[in-house]
């Protein structure tokens, strides 16, 4: 009876917020109208097909209904294997994204203030003109959202066309510590492990981050071997408490940026008690300190060097810096110790959006090296991704500002080389200094050019950055008040950012094209076009091809290749095709085409990809996928480990490689530091920000799904009772949140979803009427440059109420 009332009240209180946040953000008439779903027939009229979600980079395989030359019907595809024909709230609905009311379906130039219709061959020269004019202040700004090929176009217009290295994704901003981390740990980016070890650990360690509400489909795999009489230890290392919470046996709360202390508190009880795996340790790792300034290198330390650094981390230390109890950090040392178990790590963003994103990340795998719970279905150390091919594309394809296809570096010059021979370069072409990261980038396109803004164009691509950066502020806004700065945007809405833009270009989306992602366990995923684009929709590949066209018939010489050819040469049966021209794009299979090129850069870093017809059979492969002698693809679930990663042929694990070239991974010892802004008299609370169950990012595909906008319309002020109580304000009354950097209105719900401990407030970002960024800082760890969402400094203030006309003063 107490447990139904009081869930009551969680209910009653979030129909307060929400009510009251559709009247701040759109007046009293409430939630604006979204087009309604369409029916959704089944029977033999209907065509079925397979493609990955277009949600999150869990990379769920839906079955795609077809009738009318619409999409009509989203089912979990039963035949895959991540999700075993289950799928999460927007995975059901991901089919209406394509149809909100406001699709943008015509080039839009501003001019004299407004966006203005005007036709592709102006726009494509616009695009072209403005790279002419200037090479190397011209960027592209895109996400974990582009297709491979789509990625893979990007880079090679930018790397081996203009030239210049100025291109970096929104994936800077949600998983460029895992790749840092990975890097300096392996010498080789993403996880040896797969979702498998869900189905195999015995405990599992949720290290800041979500799962129930961002990946749910991942941890239902989990929740289900429960209901199965399976024993498995959940464990939630958090700031929060949230919907995973209430699974967990252990829920450890720990102060915002201390969770480098508590993996070192971990390190530290296993070297003093012995229980670390002493045979593991000595064959397969190094140890490993940081330099100043950082490097992913560091500099060696001895074993007996490294004991000394974590001395100063006893649990009652590390009890007093993060706030987990002592005997909490004995437990996670005592698990760790035992070689009966399997335990494996997740984490998200938590770790990876933090000002020492790498360090953490670097140590979290160190506790793995360091107990031997690694190399075993179950025993894994595993990030996760928020997009659905930030791995594949982002990390991959290598569409960053020190990037190149398939884990090359343009500043190593073997590489360069490399590259420069499969592009069939003229010798010297690829620049070797690195583009701007994506902080940077943005603060010189916001920076007068005298003053040192040399990026005056920046084209960017299935991202919102108007909404998603951090200090909005100063990162975007200023640009738009800079004369000569020139933004270009393709996408499907009209977001804040297309808003701002000076030319809009409207892209297809999904199954409107052809397009492959890459998921969080290396599963490379495939799909063909279903249905067309609306009105002058355009493929976003296409976009990148015809304005590298434009530029070869301008005279651009960095469009052609070392023999003359254009630098998208496509041929079918020996004769070059217009893909330029959108009326023949399809006359081929341009993805196919830029896939079969981009698979060859693969096999250097051993991410060995199949040719793509064997993708267009399948549920997606996970790399490296190798032919075998009766001409099959096999792929690789266990990275490093003999018993299934073809490449591992000397011992039983083999880390082929290592930073330190001997085939061992490090252990890396970082010292906790405290964070670059914390609470104090005028802004005394800690902010975090993050994602709802309901929505993803920020928000332009799911708020336009009518029944995940009637779900959560608006975005809220998750607050603590008692803080609430000391600041007299009660659930869905509207607040002034405000920062050194920018404010904003919100409604309160007071220990709704989740319930932050005192002096915490968390604030979702998935809607732009109420841009959480305008406060978030742009701190970013040094080495990955990944800012951090996760906490900066707040202060809250009750909003004068303003007094009806005629009302007694």
């Amino acid at each position: 009876m107490d447990r139904d009332r009081r869930e009551l009240l969680k209910r009653a209180a979030m129909g307060a917020a929400t009510v009251a946040a559709s009247r701040l953000a759109l007046g009293e008439g409430g939630v604006a109208a979204a087009e309604a779903a369409p029916a959704a027939p089944t029977g033999a009229d209907v065509v079925w097909n397979k493609a990955p979600c277009r949600f999150c980079g869990t990379g769920c395989h839906v079955q795609v209904g077809v009738k009318g030359g619409r999409v009509v019907a989203v089912a979990g595809d039963q035949r895959a294997d991540v999700n075993k024909g289950l799928l999460c709230v927007k995975g059901y609905h991901v089919g209406l994204a394509l149809y909100g009311k406001d699709r943008l379906t015509r080039p839009l130039l501003r001019k004299n203030g407004k966006l203005e219709p005007i036709g592709w061959d102006e726009a494509i020269e616009i695009i072209a003109r403005r790279a002419m004019q200037n090479p190397a202040g011209f960027a592209m700004y895109g996400s974990g959202q582009w297709t491979i090929p789509e990625g893979y176009a990007a880079n090679k217009l930018v790397k081996a066309g203009l030239g210049n290295n100025q291109i970096d994704p929104n994936a800077r901003l949600c998983m460029a510590s895992a790749v840092t981390g990975f890097l300096s740990t392996y010498g080789v980016d993403e996880p040896a492990g797969c979702y498998e070890d869900l189905d195999r650990c015995d405990v599992l360690i949720l290290w800041g981050n979500n799962p129930a509400e961002m990946h749910p489909v991942l941890f239902s795999r989990v929740v289900d071997r429960r209901s199965r009489g399976e024993q498995v230890l959940l464990i939630d290392l958090t700031t929060r408490r949230t919907r995973t919470s209430a699974f967990c046996q252990h829920t450890l709360y720990f102060k915002p940026n201390t969770d480098l202390a508590i993996a070192n508190g971990i390190a530290h009880l296993l070297v003093e008690r012995g229980t670390y795996d002493r045979a593991f340790v000595e064959r397969f790792c190094n140890f490993r300190q940081r330099t100043e300034p950082a490097t992913l290198d560091g500099r060696p330390m001895s074993f007996e060097e490294y004991r000394r650094a974590l001395a100063e981390y006893t649990p009652e230390r590390v009890e007093a810096i993060s706030g987990v109890a002592a005997k909490d950090i004995r437990m996670l040392a005592d698990l760790f110790g035992r070689r009966d178990l399997r335990i494996t790590s997740l984490w998200c963003m938590g770790m990876n959006q933090h000002t020492r994103g790498t360090a953490i990340n670097d140590l979290v795998h160190g506790v793995h090296l360091l107990s031997g719970h690694f190399g075993k279905p179950g025993d894994a150390p595993t990030s996760l991704t928020g997009q659905p091919s930030a791995c594949g594309t982002v990390r991959e394809v290598g569409t960053v500002a020190n990037g190149l296809p398939g884990g090359l570096v343009v500043t190593d010059g073997e590489h360069r080389r490399k590259a420069e021979q499969l592009w069939n370069l003229p010798e010297g072409r690829i620049n070797p200094k690195p583009g701007y990261h994506a902080v940077e980038l943005w603060k010189r396109f916001s920076t007068p050019k005298e003053q040192g803004g040399d990026i005056d164009t920046i084209w960017v691509m299935v991202t919102n950055p108007g909404q998603s950066l951090p200090n909005t502020n100063e990162l975007f806004d200023a640009s738009r008040r800079i004369p000569g700065k020139f933004l270009i945007v393709s996408d499907v809405y009209p977001t804040a950012t297309v808003r701002a833009a000076d030319l809009v270009l409207p892209s297809a989306m999904w199954v409107e094209k052809n397009g492959m992602f890459g998921n969080s366990e290396r599963r490379t995923q495939q799909w063909f076009k279903m249905v067309e684009p609306p009105g002058e929709a355009r493929d976003d590949a296409w976009q990148i091809i015809a304005v590298a066209r434009k530029l070869h018939d301008l005279g651009f010489a960095g469009m052609k290749d070392r023999d003359g050819r254009f630098l998208f040469d496509v041929r079918k049966d020996g004769k070059e095709v217009p893909v330029w021209d959108y009326r023949r794009y399809y006359d081929v299979n341009v993805d196919e085409h830029l896939f079969e090129e981009y698979r060859k850069f693969t096999r250097y870093k051993h991410k060995d990809l199949a040719p793509y017809r064997e993708y267009a059979k399948a549920r997606g492969l996970r790399w490296p996928v190798v032919e075998q002698p009766d001409g099959t693809w096999r792929e690789t679930r266990f990275r490093f480990a003999r018993f299934d990663d073809p490449y591992a042929t000397k011992e039983e694990i083999q880390f082929y490689h290592s930073v330190t070239r001997d085939d061992r991974a490090l252990i890396w010892f970082h010292p906790y530091e405290p964070p670059p802004e914390s609470p104090d008299a005028d802004y005394p609370f800690w902010l975090c920000t993050g994602r709802v169950l309901e929505h993803w990012h920020t928000g332009s595909l799911t708020m336009r799904i009518p029944q995940l906008q009637r779900a959560m319309p608006q975005a809220y002020l998750e607050m603590n009772r008692e803080d609430a109580r000391k600041l007299g304000v009660g659930d869905g009354e509207v607040v002034i949140l405000e920062s050194r950097r920018g404010a904003l209105e919100l409604p309160v719900w007071i220990e709704g979803r989740g319930a932050p401990p005192p002096g915490t407030v968390f604030v979702p970002f998935f809607d732009e009427t109420v841009m959480v960024n305008r406060a978030t800082l742009e701190a970013h760890d040094p080495l990955s440059k990944q800012p951090d969402y996760k906490k900066c400094a707040v202060r809250i203030r009750r909003k004068p109420q303003a007094v009806r006309p005629g009302a007694a003063r």
